[in-house]
């Protein structure tokens, strides 16, 4: 597998050959500070060009990075015309997502703080400051925030529950999986933002989570994961609920925003109901 140097050379070198390319920007983890490096971190750049179609029309460069197993490409909208990013996976192992770009996209819309400029031949960039997390803290919620989170996450954990006692497996695993713990993880950032100051970068789909919540709160996490079994469904819709009154409710205090512990005791006394229920019931 090649060192980031010999990656980091390659895409320089490209770059300073191409006249279409005017400069080079490095982004996301390779440098945070704060981020681990492994096996599997991407190299996350963009080349800011003159021309972003001639690298969809023409993809003969794509092989003076190596052998590909696999590349996505996608289209992106910006200022009036298309610009494009190129996922590539490549046979040693090395991931580079690679975009191109137009300089005023990148000066005039472009704010991620996790940014280092490689090159600019050109001088066409803007001053970026020194790379930081600052575009991914956690961000304090407002009341109406807090107060939609907890009431979306009732709501449709009676939807799961629903799904549970019909037999339809994708719809209750869908209303929890992607509903729910969308809310769930979402309340558990704000505890760990409050806790630490708001100063804290979960990344990617929360990814860190289990670095900043104490131990009994991330095994209480870990048991609202469950397989296709309808008991074992159950079990984690109620450790979801649970949790988050565990998290909701001194988080809230601590906020200052307002609880509903009658909307909570309503809705766990409600799925208790439904579970209980014989397939062949006629009212809840």
């Amino acid at each position: 597998m090649r060192t980031e140097s010999e990656v980091i050379n390659q895409l320089l070198l490209f770059a300073h050959a191409d006249e279409r390319v005017s400069a080079v920007i490095l982004n996301g983890s390779r440098v945070n500070p704060k981020a681990a490096k492994d096996i599997f971190c991407d190299y996350d750049l963009i080349f800011v060009v003159t021309e972003p179609r001639y690298y969809v029309d023409h993809q003969d460069w794509i092989g003076t990075f190596g052998e590909l197993i696999m590349m996505q490409q996608n289209d992106i909208e910006a200022n009036g015309g298309e610009e494009y990013i190129f996922l590539m996976l490549f046979a040693d192992g090395v991931r580079i997502d690679l975009s191109f770009r137009r300089a005023e996209t990148v000066n005039e819309h472009i704010e991620d703080s996790l940014s280092k400029v490689l090159l600019d031949k050109n001088n066409v960039l803007k001053a970026f400051a020194p790379p930081s997390d600052a575009s991914y803290l956690i961000i304090k919620p407002s009341a109406d925030e807090f107060h939609k989170n907890m009431n979306n996450l009732l709501w449709c954990s009676t939807n799961a529950a629903k799904g549970l006692w019909r037999d339809e497996l994708t719809y209750a695993k869908f209303m929890l999986e992607i509903i729910v713990r969308d809310h769930l993880i979402k309340l558990l950032s704000w505890h760990v933002g409050a806790e630490h100051n708001w100063s804290v970068n979960l990344g990617t789909a929360s990814k860190w989570l289990k670095n900043y919540l104490p131990e009994p709160l991330w095994h209480a996490f870990e048991r609202t994961y469950s397989g296709p079994d309808f008991p074992e469904i159950w079990d984690s819709l109620f450790e979801m609920i649970r949790l988050a009154q565990v998290v909701g409710q001194p988080l809230a205090a601590k906020l200052n925003y307002e609880y509903s512990v009658r909307d909570y005791n309503n809705v766990l006394a409600y799925l208790e109901r439904v579970r209980a229920l014989p397939n062949d019931a006629t009212e809840i």
